[in-house]
């Protein structure tokens, strides 16, 4: 039975990093698609203004707390999670483990050339992992089917969508029967770090729950959208103080 916390309108499954990778490899048994997300405090907060996003994120069959304020959370609620399960950690260990699998990639997202590269580092860093196809995220409306029929014509069993927050998880969802597809997940950035454009956190600051802060550091333009940060965690506390 699937064990979740409900975090300020956004369902979060209650799973270690190494459960969450054991159950993507279920779902790849599985004759269906599976969609899944990362929601971490920023997405949280969108869901709270859009509702249609937030009927997208319940949707999911797999919603990792992709972002430390998601655990901190957890426990002023009353449900604890045992860790933060990041999106690129969870893609990553599924990364690392396709060599020597039965299953085949395709990457989608990012500007033009993104995804190419991003291929080819991981085909020269995992020999025999199967990446069957790539394409930018740069597509309109009127684009969107002959994408998905490209994707579809290479069969892959795991799809990574790099289109930015909300938008890729909406894309998801809008299109999960069109998908010949086992597992669509959400990945946001990891796109461009796979590629080698961005560098991620140092682990330092990953162990201690900072990595937004380095990002803010590195992209000092980002500060508007982490405003939604200080507003989860007092969200949070005023309804945690209500349910004691």
């Amino acid at each position: 039975m699937r064990s979740t916390i409900d975090v300020l309108g956004t369902c979060i499954d209650l799973m270690t990093l190494n459960q969450a990778e054991a159950k993507i490899w279920r779902f790849l048994e599985e004759d269906k698609n599976h969609m899944v997300f990362t929601p971490n405090s920023e997405m949280i907060m969108a869901a709270r203004e859009d509702e249609h996003l937030r009927t997208v994120l319940n949707a999911g069959d797999l919603n990792i707390a992709d972002g430390i304020g998601v655990v901190y959370a957890s426990r002023l609620l009353g449900k604890p999670l045992k860790e933060r399960v990041a999106g690129f950690d969870l893609a990553k260990r599924i990364i690392e483990k396709l060599p020597q699998k039965p299953y085949s990639l395709f990457l989608l997202g990012g500007v033009p050339g993104v995804a190419e590269t991003a291929k080819q580092n991981l085909e020269r860093q995992y020999p025999g992992i199967k990446i069957v196809g790539t394409h930018d995220g740069y597509f309109n409306q009127q684009d969107e089917q002959r994408v998905i029929e490209e994707i579809n014509k290479t069969n892959p069993d795991i799809l990574f969508v790099c289109l930015g927050m909300s938008k890729q998880e909406k894309w998801i969802y809008h299109n999960r029967d069109k998908l010949n597809t086992k597992v669509c997940m959400g990945i946001g950035g990891s796109l461009d770090v796979f590629a080698g454009k961005v560098k991620r956190a140092p682990e330092i600051y990953q162990k201690l729950g900072l990595e937004w802060f380095y990002r803010l550091m590195k992209e000092p333009w980002r500060y508007k959208r982490m405003l939604a940060l200080p507003k989860f965690a007092f969200t949070v506390v005023l309804k945690g103080r209500r349910q004691q």
